[in-house]
């Protein structure tokens, strides 16, 4: 395959704009998948199949328990595999077109469907599409940042550049996607449910989506190499690679820094559920006003994205940790300061905006830092669990958007919240306000705590000289 990633072999080289672009848009066309899940999935099952709520947030919420599990067979999977394209690339490739298909098949329902069966497909589907394709694809590209190199410093740039195509594809997302859906059913308003013509515009719409999600993960291959050990130029050889995987668990249950990791990524999942999710209650039963969850979430999403083309800079000068610390403190800042600031739309403007950069600067360390910890962890056990180390990052982030939407439903409902109350009790207007402001700084003070006992920044360079030896010993 025709590929445009840097020509070295080096293990610790320092990556070219060709590789890191070629890495983060790999992300651009997987995002799609989370952003249609978490915006526009629930409208289509209510409004264009007709499907009663309740039932679809039950079916997602039995597929989350097998969606985190499939997380670690994948991981698994991942740190086995052997072949000319190394350990990640070749999942990516293999899995871009079925993730695609099924993405298609779940967003077309077929109108011969009632009843039971209509919610048997939506499982079925909806279980292909995340615990399967999906995880088969996420879990690999994670791994790819300790594949392609182990200089420290690429892997928070590989991290940070990941969510900079993240947020784009959003924002492409947001812009296009209904209008898409709009033309090809040739219909402004969309108002009879699943007629002919609406079901069309969706199907067509996710075919779109399909090309860019296969498109974006072909680029993402050619653009990327595998350098490091295990990867395609080391033979698919790797350093114990082969374990069982009650081994590669321990290993990782012996390394703290992995931990640390896994808890700050549980947190931050957690916390975008309480200030996305909970945005609109504040906006709507809070502050009065549902216009105001606009300019609100604007504020936060357009100063993240801006960050995220600022922490290289301060990661090359203070470090991927102290980066996330100072992120962690404008996040404090931010919550606390909307929990103060009233109905005083410019404060609430201005707090939205600290929010995004200590969004942006946490959020664009966080997936540098995993790639870190597991080179500490082979370093400290001779175990290298890639794939394994990855999955369970990514099953924690799942826990914490599950954990997260859970407490949200409980503590409305301890609140008194009623959905189609003209003005909301004063404690449901409380519960809404904790939710929004206060349990996110709760969280982000422990989590703050728990990574000052982060050193792996200043350990970093002696683990290198150390698994470079080891690695050349190897070859000889």
């Amino acid at each position: 395959m025709f590929s445009f990633a840097s020509k070295t072999n080096d293990p610790g080289t320092k990556l070219g704009w060709n590789d890191r672009i070629g890495y983060g848009i790999g992300n651009f066309g997987m995002a799609w998948i989370n952003g249609l899940m978490s915006a526009f999935f629930m409208t289509y099952l209510t409004d264009v199949s007709l499907m009663d709520a309740a039932a679809v947030s039950t079916i997602i919420a039995v597929s989350k328990l097998f969606d985190g599990v499939s997380d670690l067979f994948m991981g698994r999977i991942v740190d086995g595999t052997h072949s000319k394209m190394g350990k990640a690339r070749v999942w990516l490739l293999r899995m871009c077109v079925p993730l695609a298909i099924a993405a298609i098949l779940l967003f077309s329902i077929p109108s011969s469907l009632t009843g039971v069966g209509k919610y048997v497909y939506v499982f079925l589907l909806y279980n292909l599409v995340n615990t399967v394709f999906y995880t088969a694809m996420f879990v690999p590209y994670n791994a790819l940042i300790s594949l392609s190199t182990s200089d420290s410093y690429e892997h928070g740039m590989l991290g940070n550049i990941s969510m900079i195509f993240q947020t784009v594809s959003n924002i492409f997302m947001n812009t296009f996607f209904m209008k898409w859906v709009l033309d090809f059913a040739n219909d402004k308003t969309l108002k009879t449910p699943y007629d002919a013509a609406a079901q069309d515009g969706w199907t067509k719409a996710l075919v779109v989506v399909g090309i860019i999600i296969i498109v974006s993960t072909v680029l993402c291959v050619m653009g990327t190499k595998e350098r490091t050990a295990g990867g395609a130029v080391s033979g698919g050889e790797g350093n114990k690679d082969d374990v069982p995987a009650f081994v590669a668990l321990k290993s990782l249950f012996r390394n703290k820094y992995w931990l640390t990791m896994v808890f700050a990524m549980f947190a931050i999942f957690f916390i975008i559920v309480m200030y996305s999710a909970g945005a609109i209650y504040y906006s709507k039963d809070v502050l009065g006003d549902y216009s105001l969850y606009t300019p609100i979430n604007n504020a936060l999403s357009i100063s993240q994205f801006a960050t995220m083309f600022l922490t290289p800079f301060f990661m090359k000068k203070f470090g991927k940790h102290m980066t996330y610390q100072l992120g962690l403190i404008a996040m404090f800042f931010g919550f606390a300061g909307t929990g103060l600031s009233g109905s005083n739309l410019v404060l609430l403007i201005v707090f939205n905006i600290l929010k995004g950069v200590g969004l942006g600067a946490a959020g664009g360390m966080a997936f540098g830092m995993v790639a870190d910890t597991l080179e500490y962890g082979e370093w400290k056990t001779g175990v290298k669990t890639v794939g394994m180390g990855n999955a369970a990052i990514s099953a924690a982030q799942k826990l914490g958007l599950g954990i997260g939407q859970v407490l949200l439903g409980l503590i409305l409902n301890a609140g008194g919240y009623v959905g189609d109350a003209a003005q909301q009790s004063a404690s449901a207007k409380a519960a809404i306000s904790f939710l929004y402001n206060w349990l996110p700084v709760i969280l982000i003070v422990v989590t703050f705590a728990i990574m000052l006992f982060y050193r792996l920044d200043k350990e970093m360079p002696q683990i290198h000289r150390d698994l470079d030896e080891r690695h050349s010993a190897k070859k000889n």
